[in-house]
Formats: C-alpha cells, structure tokens, sequence
C-alpha cells in the first residue's frame, strides 16, 4: 500500500495538471500528505520547518499541493542546497559586500572630481553592481535561517549569472572589477 500512495503522491507533485477545490480526484487525500511531504523535502522544495503547517490539514490539500507544484516547476533546474558550500562563509562574503560598497563610494567621488572620466566611471560603477548582485545571491544561498526555497532560487540566480561551466568548476567572480585596474610596472 505504501509504495502505491507514494508513487500517487509523486505523480501529483509533478502533474502539470491543476487540481481545483471542486474536483476531488482523491478519496482521501491526508493519506498521500505524508509522501507528498517527504518527495518535497528531498526535492528540495519544501523547507523541513515547514511541514509543521503546510500538508497539514486536509482542507487546505489543493492549495497546498498546488502551492508545491508551483516551487516544483519553479526550481527544477535550481542547483539543490549542498552547492552553497561551493562558496565562502557568509562572514567572508560580507566582507566582500562591504569592499565592494566602499568601491563603489569611492567611484561615485571620482564622478564629481573627474568628470572628463564620467562615462568610464559610470562603466565601473555599473560593473561593481553587477558583482554585488552575484555575491548578495551567494549570501543568500549560503544563509542557513533561510529558507530552503529561498536558497535555492538564489543558487538559481547565481548560476544564471555565471553559467553552468563557470559555476560547477568553481570560477567565481570577483567582489569588485579587478579586470579594470591599472597593472603596475
């Protein structure tokens, strides 16, 4: 009996089709919630704080599977949570967040005193931002008190940002566009 709620379980995780409050394909559907819950925690798309509340009451079984299909779809491609350790720890990445924010105030000061630079500057400056947004997914992905969705989406952006090649052979950028300063003889 297990192995075929399971299996049903699974087909409705992963079902493109949409189960509305009036149809009731399923007799009794708090059998399955078990299974559903635990074929989302290991895909990673259910977050194991979260079981306390979602699955939980039978009423709310078609807005919850519904809510479960939709993060399914949502992150299939998303790397799973392990490869946040790919990364430095957030106590690293803060500090390079912080390098790159003072970069930036640094940049912004030479808009002013150099205007004859401004378009180069403004070059850097929207560089240094797209490095930030890399390094603020990374933060995300390697902070624990988030959610696991929440992580993943921003593995996702990572990966999105890099490339697949760059990401799982550890290239990673930069905290700021290091490419564009002056080599020293």
């Amino acid at each position: 009996m297990a192995i075929s709620e399971f299996i049903l379980a699974a087909m409705l995780l992963l079902s493109p089709l949409k189960i509305t409050e009036s149809e009731n394909p399923i007799q009794d559907e708090s059998n399955l919630s078990p299974f559903l819950q635990a074929i989302s925690l290991n895909f990673e798309i259910l977050d194991p704080r979260e079981h306390q509340y979602i699955l939980l009451r039978s009423s709310d079984f078609s807005s919850d599977l519904k809510l479960l299909q939709k993060r399914f779809n949502e992150l299939y491609d998303a790397p799973m949570v392990f490869d946040s350790m790919r990364f430095p720890d957030r106590l690293v990445i803060q500090e390079m967040l912080g390098f790159n924010r003072v970069y930036r105030q640094h940049l912004n000061a030479r808009v002013h005193l150099e205007p004859a630079f401004g378009a180069d500057l403004h070059a850097i400056i929207k560089e240094t931002d797209q490095l930030y947004q890399v390094w603020d997914y990374i933060r995300d992905s390697r902070c624990e008190y988030y959610y696991i969705t929440v992580r993943r989406h921003a593995l996702k952006k990572v990966l999105e940002s890099l490339g697949t090649e760059a990401f799982y052979n550890g290239v990673y950028p930069p905290s700021v566009p290091t490419w564009r300063f002056a080599a020293i003889d």
